[in-house]
């Protein structure tokens, strides 16, 4: 008797789990959500951030509050995320550095794979490559004969070391063989004084962090890195359309969650994302900073994050980077 009734409770407990799994997603939310920025006010994840809190705010029917909290390359806020109970209420909007950095660093305080969950890759955007107005040149062509005819003289600026404008840097150089040094800034936009000056010649930029600058010429763009053009800036050419085949940097933001937050709640928050990514204001607003939306289910924003971990990790390799 006593195994048969043991034999019940072990067969109803999957079945008491799925209840309990659906009356959570059914409950939720009933109360605020935060979404961590982890970067400082200014930048994509800031702009991107504020405008899909406010949006999801209408379909999850709870306001969606957006914290900048950052520090360390985009760890500080990330691990934050990762150590918060998994009901659905934390979240972190998070570009590619959010892959790079477990190559790049000596040690994480979190497991990117073990701790948290995909909810979806948002958005997709390219970068653009902004040169000093100084320097005579007006095409990547030009940024690569320059290069190598001034070994050692050009500097490039990063938004930090390991962000996604430092490794497309790096990975320029293993493509084109040319020298130049990298300077990382606090934020992309704090490197624009020095690109007027010509104390850095180049960088791989946001476009939001671009825009200001180019708008009325203060530093000079010559292409972006996507495998279309941008609506932004349609008469560039691609870096792919300007001679190096196969390059393409891509400045895509995600949704996370800690791992153990139950299935439902990450496809109701994945819906809600899907919902405001079709929203014609939200694409329009996206859209002033060069960003489309993507909007992957869960399962292929996982297999995503892991493709481009692998991409990453071997410009770092290849290019023996270190913090």
């Amino acid at each position: 008797m006593k195994i048969t009734r043991t034999l019940r409770a072990l067969l109803a407990a999957p079945a008491l789990c799925l209840i309990a799994s659906a009356a959570c997603a059914q409950g939720f939310p009933n109360k605020p959500l935060k979404l961590v920025l982890p970067y400082s006010p200014g930048g994509i994840i800031d702009y991107v951030g504020r405008t899909m809190a406010n949006a999801l705010s209408g379909p999850l029917g709870q306001p969606v509050i957006a914290e900048n909290r950052p520090g360390a390359g985009g760890i500080t806020g990330t691990d934050t995320v990762a150590r918060a109970a998994p009901d659905g209420y934390n979240l972190v909007l998070m570009d590619p550095a959010i892959v790079i950095n477990p190559t790049l660093q000596p040690s994480m305080p979190y497991d990117l794979f073990k701790q948290l969950v995909t909810v979806s890759i948002i958005s997709t955007s390219p970068e653009v490559v902004v040169v000093s107005p100084e320097l005579p040149i007006k095409s990547m062509a030009d940024l690569v004969a320059y290069g190598k005819a001034n070994p050692g003289k050009l500097n490039f600026a990063s938004a930090g070391i390991g962000t996604t404008p430092h490794l497309a840097g790096e990975l320029f150089k293993q493509r084109t063989g040319i020298e130049a040094t990298h300077i990382p800034y606090r934020s992309i936009g704090q490197s624009y004084p020095d690109l007027m000056s010509n104390k850095v010649q180049f960088a791989f930029s946001s476009i939001a962090g671009a825009l200001p600058f180019t708008t009325d010429n203060r530093v000079r763009p010559i292409a972006t890195t996507g495998t279309k053009r941008s609506s932004v800036y349609p008469d560039l050419p691609t870096v792919q359309e300007a001679g190096l085949a196969g390059f393409e940097v891509d400045l895509w933001l995600g949704i996370f969650a800690p791992t153990g937050t139950p299935p439902d709640v990450v496809e109701k928050l994945n819906g809600a994302i899907q919902t405001v990514l079709k929203d014609p204001e939200t694409i329009k607003a996206l859209a002033r900073v060069g960003v489309e939306p993507r909007g992957t289910s869960a399962k292929d924003g996982e297999a995503f994050l892991k493709a481009e971990f692998g991409k990453w990790k071997k410009v770092i390799d290849d290019g023996n980077i270190k913090e």
